[in-house]
């Protein structure tokens, strides 16, 4: 064999043992590419199934649980009038109208900033509150119905003389909106746990007793003109929380709002 076909035969082997690694590096990356993404779509599978189960127990949080009862003075007069709870004293100068729904997230969060400062003007008889359980929020619960349901107890509570405890025990311990409310059977739980143990109320939470009155006084109360506010970019309308007395909304951005208010009404 001659000098030129030992050096092409060699030429050869060289090219191939090239190919050859070169393969190889591509089967090796192709492997790590595939291991690479086998673990991502693993990881990625992970965090959605966390997701999952995080967003799940999240909005089933309430379901077997012991509603907590927040404490309320019993040393106020109890009123149901229709679909509306007056607390207070008929002599008082002031009647607070407050327009709320127990799933409406700002509802809860005046009821944390204010409800104390109401309380006391209700114990020392300057003010009187009507209470309008509304329905505002009733198709975002899951499933819907929870401001339907609460309402309704809210009401039949009021029969018993204990609607401030129940009141304010929902909001103290208040479901998310787009989540799981309470049940019938853990409303009437809390009315048992508070103290009524008449078979009415528990009968009229299971079948809805105050229902229609309370869809019929929604149903007014959002279309009344003087309730109507405005929200920005044009848009009017009805919205929770809504306070007013005398049929005129009442501003609450002034955190002295409601002491201004009783001294207007006995300056």
């Amino acid at each position: 064999m001659g000098g030129a076909q030992r050096n092409a035969r060699k030429r050869k082997q060289e090219l191939a043992a090239q190919r050859a690694v070169l393969a190889a590096r591509k089967a090796k990356s192709d492997r790590n590419k595939i291991i690479i993404t086998v673990a991502v779509v693993v990881v990625i599978a992970a965090a959605v199934v966390t997701g999952i189960l995080i967003t799940n127990n999240q909005k089933n949080k309430t379901e077997g649980m012991q509603i907590p009862v927040n404490k309320a003075s019993e040393q106020v007069q109890v009123k149901r009038d229709g679909a509306t709870v007056l607390v207070g004293k008929d002599s008082a100068k002031v009647t607070l109208d407050v327009y709320e729904d127990f799933l409406c997230p700002a509802c809860g969060q005046f009821e944390g900033a204010y409800a104390t400062q109401i309380d006391k003007k209700v114990e020392e008889g300057s003010v009187r509150v009507r209470y309008h359980m509304l329905t505002l929020l009733n198709d975002r619960s899951d499933p819907p119905g929870y401001s339907l349901d609460s309402a309704n107890a809210a009401l039949l509570a009021a029969d018993e003389g204990k609607f401030p405890a129940f009141h304010a025990s929902l909001f103290k311990a208040q479901p998310e909106e787009g989540a799981r409310g309470y049940d019938k059977d853990q409303l009437i739980k809390l009315g048992q746990d508070i103290g009524i143990d008449s078979p009415a109320f528990a009968d009229g939470v299971r079948t809805g007793k105050y229902n229609q009155i309370v869809e019929d006084a929604y149903q007014q109360v959002a279309k009344d003109p003087k309730l109507q506010q405005d929200f920005g970019k044009g848009q009017r309308g009805f919205g929770t929380p809504t306070l007013a007395v005398d049929g005129r909304i009442v501003q609450t951005d002034d955190p002295e709002w409601l002491n201004k208010l009783t001294s207007q009404q006995t300056g």
